[in-house]
């Protein structure tokens, strides 16, 4: 049993058993503060009964006319509670504000290239890369120069888009500059 609720300020004190993963984009906490106060329906946490925080998901509504969406910004589950689904409901809520709420046309995230469990996972939710954005994560700033890894850009339409203009075939093949990338 576990408890599905929205990410608070304070879980920025409980999420070191998350955030440790070599796969987790962590941030300064004015980032997830900004998010908080931004986009508080699209930030949760699900936690154990004990308190012990299992993962979290912080995402965001932008862009503008048909390239309106929501975007998950960061989604993690500890180690120890991987396999269970909670990440796919975590996505699953955030689709649906985005949907019901924001009224996007597509949920979208960036996944590293190597990460091919999450990129499996993202594939069976109905993911499909868009795009490959080269050198992404060096963007990012923090590890300037030692972290040059390219990213997918993956897309899954809402219904707003019942044609399914937001994806495209052969999203790998395409490649863009992360300068490109709004």
């Amino acid at each position: 049993m576990s408890i599905l609720r929205p990410f608070v300020a304070s879980d920025l004190f409980k999420c070191n058993n998350v955030n440790l993963d070599f796969f987790t984009q962590t941030y300064a906490p004015g980032f997830y503060l900004n998010y908080l106060a931004r986009w508080p329906d699209l930030c949760c946490a699900q936690t154990a009964p004990s308190g012990r925080m299992m993962g979290y998901i912080l995402g965001k509504a932008e862009g503008q006319n048909q390239d309106w969406h929501g975007h998950i910004t960061v989604l993690t589950v500890a180690p120890e509670y991987r396999r269970l689904g909670l990440a796919s409901k975590l996505i699953s809520l955030l689709e649906r504000v985005s949907d019901a709420t924001y009224r996007g046309f597509f949920v979208d995230l960036y996944v590293r290239c190597t990460n091919d469990v999450a990129i499996g996972m993202y594939e069976q939710l109905g993911y499909s890369v868009y795009r490959r954005v080269r050198e992404y994560y060096d963007s990012l700033g923090g590890n300037r120069g030692k972290d040059e890894e390219d990213a997918f850009d993956m897309r899954k339409p809402l219904s707003r888009d019942p044609g399914r203009r937001s994806v495209r075939p052969n999203g790998k093949d395409m490649h863009v500059s992360r300068h490109e990338v709004s």
